[in-house]
């Protein structure tokens, strides 16, 4: 069953970049700068760690 829902949300995915890929490549850009600015902070985190 688990296998069968992830084929689903694969393939509404899918579909909903095919036909909207502005939005699409804009949730896709949102995240990775969210991803980039965690990473980011974590270095900022350490450096000043390190720094006292």
């Amino acid at each position: 069953m688990k296998k069968v829902l992830g084929w689903i949300l694969v393939f509404l995915l899918v579909f909903w970049i095919g036909t909207n890929p502005a939005p699409a490549a804009e949730v896709a850009r949102s995240l990775g700068q969210g991803v980039a600015d965690i990473f980011s902070n974590i270095g900022t985190f350490f450096t000043e760690l390190t720094n006292g």
